[in-house]
């Protein structure tokens, strides 16, 4: 930007001392225009200064490159247009807003050295207030970084962890497998990032994957005998209680009809039969009387 604006200022300059010269037929004033315009230019291209812009969501480092500290600690936090020398000066931009992260497969060690594959997506942050210190020590911008020693560090964090997971503990508890490799890669990274979401995406060895489909099948077959026997003993249960209950039904029926013939026999006294007799009777006496029967109604 600044060679542009150095060339533009001396391009109008050299063009109105030009202009002039024709104007006046002055061969050399139309000299003296046309040096400027070049040494303008030459000027341009030559000086040393730039301006660069810190976007929103970015901090800037100014880092001197000359002296004896040459950009080891002397650094300045910038935002918004910076003016630098970039002879002996540097700027350099670095996102504050959340990163997301894929790497290509990886192989880690489980414990019992099984091995697994692993393809880890995760997103990350830039501690702002330690961004300078970062610089320091690494020398290298965020792509950089990235792509070797932040993933050095995250696949280091998810293979010591694996080391102490079996490996179809990992598959049956993924979630507190990965919650443990966060809380180990925040533990290592905490100086200068924060780390979060992160997904291992691990899978086991073919053979393995099919010992722990067959373990899985057979857990699930267990689990499904299990039920099976709760449902058959719910089952008698049930059948001894409705037994039961038609047991009672019966012998309180029973005790119901017994009583009732107590009653009815206790009910049944001679006088009793008489006057049911004596009530049903029409007085007309029958026309056959066998010997010694007696008579129907007892007339006394």
């Amino acid at each position: 930007m600044i060679t542009g604006i150095i060339i533009g200022i001396f391009l109008i300059i050299g063009g109105i001392k030009i202009v002039s010269a024709i104007s006046q037929d002055s061969t050399k004033g139309l000299t003296t225009g046309i040096a400027i315009a070049v040494v303008g230019v030459v000027i341009a291209f030559v000086q040393p200064y730039s301006v660069e812009k810190i976007d929103s969501g970015y901090k800037g480092l100014k880092i001197s490159l000359v002296g004896s500290q040459r950009g080891v600690t002397n650094y300045q936090y910038k935002t918004g247009w910076v003016v630098y020398n970039s002879w002996t000066e540097q700027v350099k931009e670095f996102p504050l807003y959340q990163q997301h992260i894929e790497y290509d497969d990886q192989v880690v060690i489980t414990k019992g050295g099984f091995s697994a594959t692993i393809k880890p997506t995760f997103n990350y942050s830039l501690k702002e207030n330690n961004i300078g210190d970062m610089f320091v020590n690494l020398r290298l911008d965020t792509k950089s970084i990235e792509q070797g020693w932040l993933k050095n560090a995250i696949v280091g964090a998810v293979n010591d962890e694996a080391n102490k997971w079996e490996v179809d503990s990992i598959f049956s508890h993924r979630q507190e497998f990965e919650a443990a490799i966060v809380v180990e890669c925040n533990k290592r990274l905490t100086r200068w990032f924060d780390v979060s979401q992160l997904r291992t995406n691990i899978t086991p060895p073919e053979a393995l994957q099919e010992a722990i489909i067959s373990k899985t099948k057979a857990i699930q077959q267990a689990e499904a005998s299990e039920q099976q026997a709760l449902t058959a003993i719910a089952e008698g249960k049930r059948k001894v209680a409705v037994a039961r209950a038609d047991s009672a039904e019966t012998i309180i029926n029973a005790k119901a009809a017994a009583l009732a013939i107590k009653l009815k026999q206790m009910e049944l006294t001679p006088m009793y039969i008489e006057y049911t007799k004596a009530s049903k009777w029409d007085g007309v006496l029958p026309t056959t009387v066998a010997g010694g029967a007696g008579t129907f109604l007892n007339v006394k």
